[in-house]
């Protein structure tokens, strides 16, 4: 009897390869003029705060590790604190973690 193979969703086995494909593309597109000028801006996507372009870091919507792409719908510029905290999170986990914070 064959086993079936049980699907997570947004959970790949990403190759080595994949991964490191993807992590090119970002560093590319990383020094494209529609990343810069998305820089330029100084807002976190995330928590809304202006911060110096240079301290603004590359986040994956949907990470790589979990199935993400480096396209420019899947990238934006985040604080180093909220993709610190962010991790490997997708959208709705990550907004899930946020709502713990404002239910007191």
């Amino acid at each position: 009897m064959k086993r079936k193979h049980h699907i997570q969703p947004f959970a790949y086995d990403l190759g080595d390869d994949d991964q490191k494909r993807e992590r090119h593309k970002a560093r590319t597109l990383r020094e494209s003029q529609w990343w810069k000028r998305r820089l330029a801006k100084g807002v976190c996507h995330y928590c809304s705060r202006a911060t110096s372009p240079k301290n603004l870091t590359m986040d994956h919507v949907v990470p790589i590790s979990r199935g993400g792409k480096s396209t420019k719908g899947n990238v934006v510029p985040c604080c180093k604190e909220c993709n610190n905290a962010k991790k490997q999170l997708l959208p709705m986990e990550w907004e899930q973690y946020l709502k713990q914070f404002n239910q007191f």
